[in-house]
């Protein structure tokens, strides 16, 4: 397969679409969702994924594809849509689980305000993802390349993301396209095993 071979294609608010998503995006956050949301993390984020107005929704959702099978994912959204996104369609879709959710989000509180530092006028990558099998054939450049026209359509100038200090696959990547550590978390009180970088770049 070479970088001919990849097509790129806005989301569709489909339930076998949202189940997608929820993976890569647990993947990403090495777990998060699942501590978050337990066992049925993927279907509960499917669930709330055809709404708009959050930030899991099929709005902000890039899919790359391979020979009709979705092989990488890239979902983001502006500072402004962020201030405004409803925490409603996940919590509804939770259920029960809706308790989990919240004692989850008091204990990694702390972590979780890194989204509250999302500049205005940037466009923030909240998650890329590609298949192990189809790294390295150029997925991941196309699905930037896809972001970054999304974000100068949305009138933002900057792009911003966080990575983890583990991945770093991933930073060397963002670097190559001209993305810069602005800061890092925690700042002060290291935390052993977790350590994200917010990386930027100027559109």
């Amino acid at each position: 397969m070479d970088h001919h071979s990849i097509g790129l294609r806005a989301a569709n608010p489909a339930t076998n679409e949202g189940l997608v998503c929820g993976q890569y995006l647990d993947e990403v956050a090495e777990g998060f969702f699942r501590l978050l949301l337990g066992n049925r993390f993927a279907e509960i984020i499917a669930q709330a994924y055809p709404q708009s107005n959050h930030s899991y929704s099929f709005e902000n959702v890039i899919f790359a594809e391979c020979d009709e099978r979705i092989v990488g994912m890239a979902l983001g959204f502006t500072a402004e849509q962020h201030q405004n996104f409803s925490a409603q369609p996940l919590k509804e879709a939770a259920g029960i689980r809706v308790l989990r959710m919240t004692i989850v989000n008091i204990l990694c509180a702390p972590m979780l305000r890194i989204l509250e530092t999302i500049a205005a006028g940037d466009y923030y990558l909240l998650s890329m993802a590609v298949d192990k099998e189809f790294r390295g054939k150029g997925i991941g450049t196309a699905l930037i390349d896809s972001i970054e026209e999304r974000a100068r359509t949305s009138g933002s100038i900057r792009l911003s993301l966080d990575v983890s200090a583990k991945n770093e696959g991933a930073r060397r990547l963002y670097e190559h396209r001209g993305m810069n550590i602005e800061s890092q978390w925690p700042k002060r009180i290291p935390i052993p095993g977790m350590r994200f970088y917010r990386m930027t770049k100027l559109l």
